[in-house]
């Protein structure tokens, strides 16, 4: 059975949560540079890359241009290696969600896959939050397994955050600091990774993480192909700092700022967890239609792989008649149902777009306790679990549960 104690790190999160809203009511708050104002949120540009972002539920345009582009740059990798580009080959799609500690999951099943021995080469990899974290390496390929091995089962709790003093979380922006996230990063994401990701993104690959600006309440995507293909010297700061923002769970882990300039001025964007919009993300149905509609969409077969990080079933537990615990598994509901949801989502687009869909998720079968986020023998279990069902040929679902409302 799933241990049914209350999860320590939501529940501890949620108090100071609650703590911080009636005491910041008279605090005063930490400077800023203006934010931009709304009707002009598409139109700020990141210095450090150019073009490289895009708003898709406001103008999906750029994202077309760029989708047309990275066929056309495909196509002549292809002919420079000799394989015909009529028709082209088929797509892989891979979509990583956020979880948290559970992000071990996906871990696993990307390993696994590789000894299986049928992991594809994915033209397109899309993250969010934990998913986020992961998706440059599952981008690059099984050379990177051992940094999801690694992570997996060998990191914890301190290696992510940890608890600011009540006077610090009083005064600041989130109850935790994200100082251990930040330089578990820049471990890993270096100059050469990013040399690496460029040459793909050369080759017509795509890698996208997703974050949310929360002065416009608005998705964000970040094309990371094309950061780290931009010849910025701090290019390579803003690619951590996309990949931070998009893992940074607002209140919990401060907000990642990031200055972006508006004819000829200067304003700061406030970025968090991509999850506080969407749970896992593809590129989205208007999209296809934008290309059907100008007359560039490419008729291929497409295949889509989901790894959700988390259970799709309802987790029943007792809840204590206490208003944290109340407002924790309300919350805990809401960010489920909405997870589930964004399935369904990219179940409906591939459906729409005739693209073979295929689903991960933690199943019943999965029943380690979880006393506690990142804790390492959960994350380490959870990986194996993973890694096994992988490895036998994992059994990925057609379609996602069906809905009840």
């Amino acid at each position: 059975m799933i241990d049914k104690r209350p999860n320590c790190f939501a529940l501890r999160a949620l108090r100071l949560a609650i703590a911080l809203a009636v005491a910041l009511q008279g605090c005063q708050t930490l400077p800023r540079r203006d934010a931009v104002p709304l009707r002009f949120t598409e139109r700020a540009v990141v210095v450090e890359a150019p073009g490289a972002r895009y708003f898709p539920e406001q103008d999906i345009d750029p994202m077309l241009r760029d989708g047309v582009a990275s066929v056309e740059r495909e196509k002549q990798a292809l002919a420079s290696a000799g394989i015909p580009v009529s028709p082209l080959p088929p797509e892989y799609a891979l979509a990583l969600s956020g979880g948290g500690d559970r992000g071990a999951f996906a871990a696993g099943i990307l390993v696994g896959w590789t000894e299986f021995g049928t992991r594809p080469e994915f033209k397109i990899v899309t993250g969010v939050s934990a998913g986020a974290l992961i998706a440059p390496f599952a981008f690059l390929g099984p050379q990177y397994d051992y940094v999801l091995r690694r992570a997996a089962g060998s990191l914890g709790p301190k290696d992510i955050f940890h608890w600011r003093n009540w006077l610090t979380a009083l005064s600041g922006e989130a109850i935790a600091d994200d100082h251990p996230l930040s330089t578990l990063i820049n471990r890993y994401v270096t100059a050469d990774l990013l040399l690496e990701i460029a040459r793909e993104y050369a080759k017509g690959r795509i890698l996208l993480i997703g974050t949310t600006d929360l002065d416009a309440r608005q998705s964000v995507v970040w094309n990371m192909g094309a950061i780290a293909s931009s010849s910025n010297p701090q290019a390579l700061e803003l690619f951590r700092k996309v990949l931070l923002a998009s893992a940074s769970i607002p209140g919990i882990f401060p907000p990642v700022m990031i200055d972006v300039e508006l004819d000829g001025k200067l304003f700061q964007e406030m970025h968090v967890d991509g999850g506080a919009m969407r749970q896992v993300f593809m590129l989205p149905r208007v999209y296809f239609q934008g290309l059907k509609d100008q007359g560039t969409y490419v008729q291929r077969e497409r295949h889509l792989f989901v790894i959700r990080n988390g259970r799709i079933d309802p987790q029943w537990a007792p809840t204590v008649r206490r208003s944290t615990d109340v407002a924790r598994r309300a919350l805990e509901a809401l960010i489920d149902e909405q997870g589930i949801s964004d399935v369904h989502h990219l179940y409906s687009a591939a459906e729409h777009d005739g693209a073979d869909f295929n689903l991960a998720y933690i199943d019943e079968g999965f029943d380690y306790p979880h006393p506690k986020q990142f804790a390492r023998e959960f994350m380490g279990h959870l990986f194996d679990y993973a890694y096994q069902q992988s490895r036998n040929g994992y059994p990925w679902r057609k379609n996602p549960p069906k809905e009840t409302f």
